[in-house]
């Protein structure tokens, strides 16, 4: 780089800072720990989270989830109930964890995108499977 000239600024979405990203990491890691370690509800099972946004002023987080068995129905509203349930206690948890004033309101939500990216593939190594017995 050139003296005099500045970096251009690397793109963001709209309220989101390096420090509300490295807060949701932080979160969403310790949320992990805590979620295969401390909580015991069996509704949740096996969840991985997949990512969290952070408000700038940190009043709330939300985090995005996916349950390993993502079929539509009961069994992933009863995981997303599971969640809700422990978003106090994982508050609690967080806010010993977190070197903050504040720690943020949790919400989880569902998001499809892993089930709808292993049905991708699984659809593509069908299209393959068929295409080699042409």
């Amino acid at each position: 780089m050139r003296p005099g000239r500045r970096r251009a600024p690397e793109r963001r979405e709209a309220g989101v800072s390096r420090r509300t990203e490295r807060i949701g990491e932080q979160i969403r890691a310790e949320l992990a720990r805590l979620l295969r370690e401390e909580v015991t509800d069996p509704r949740i099972g096996l969840v991985t989270l997949v990512r969290v946004d952070v408000a700038p002023d940190l009043s709330n987080a939300r985090i995005f989830w996916s349950a390993l068995d993502d079929r539509e129905g009961e069994p992933l509203a009863e995981a997303g109930r599971g969640l809700r349930s422990a978003a106090g206690f994982l508050r609690k948890r967080l806010s010993s964890a977190l070197a903050t004033k504040r720690v943020p309101e949790l919400r989880f939500e569902h998001d499809p995108s892993l089930a709808a990216g292993a049905q991708m593939l699984s659809l593509m190594a069908q299209l393959e499977r068929e295409k080699k017995s042409e």
